[in-house]
C-alpha cells in the first residue's frame, strides 16, 4: 500500500496504517529528516500513548504506555556501531514480547529482527510531501 501525504495529514495516516493490521514489530527505513520519527510519534499517539513521546537517538529505546498499558518501544539504531550492541541490550526480549516495537533504522540490527514484521518506506517527494509504502 503507498500513501502520500503531508505532514497536516500523519494522524489520519497514522490510522490508515493501523487500520492495515500491521505486524507489531514495525521497520522503518527512510534517510534522514524523512519523517520517520514523526510517523512513529502519531502512530503512539493513535495507539493511546498520552506521555510526550521523541527519539531514543542516545538510550536506543524509548518505552511508553497505552491507555490499556500495553506498552510501545520505539527504537533508533543510527548510533550503533555492530548488531552486537543491540544484542547486549537485550533487544530479542522486545522484539518477541509481543508488544508494539518500531524500529528506526534497522538495516542496523537485521539479522535480529523476526521473521514476522511490517516495512514502512518513507520518501520525500519534490514537493515536501511524504510517500509510504507499507509492506
Amino acid at each position: 500500500m503507498k500513501i502520500i501525504f503531508s505532514r497536516d495529514e500523519i494522524s489520519a495516516v497514522s490510522k490508515i496504517i493501523l487500520g492495515e493490521n500491521p505486524k507489531k514489530v514495525m521497520l522503518f527505513y527512510g534517510e534522514m529528516g524523512a519523517g520517520k520519527t514523526t510517523l512513529i510519534k502519531a502512530l503512539t499517539k493513535s495507539l493511546g500513548v498520552n506521555d510526550h513521546t521523541s527519539s531514543p537517538t542516545f538510550s536506543l529505546v524509548n518505552e511508553y504506555k497505552t491507555d490499556d498499558d500495553d506498552s510501545v518501544f520505539h527504537f533508533d539504531f543510527y548510533r550503533i556501531k555492530n548488531e552486537s550492541e543491540a544484542y547486549d541490550m537485550g533487544v530479542e526480549e522486545y522484539l518477541y514480547s509481543n508488544q508494539w516495537c518500531f524500529i528506526e533504522w534497522p538495516e542496523r540490527i537485521i539479522n535480529l529482527i523476526p521473521e514476522e514484521h511490517s516495512t514502512i518506506r518513507i520518501s520525500v517527494l519534490p514537493n515536501g510531501e511524504r510517500e509510504i509504502e507499507l509492506s
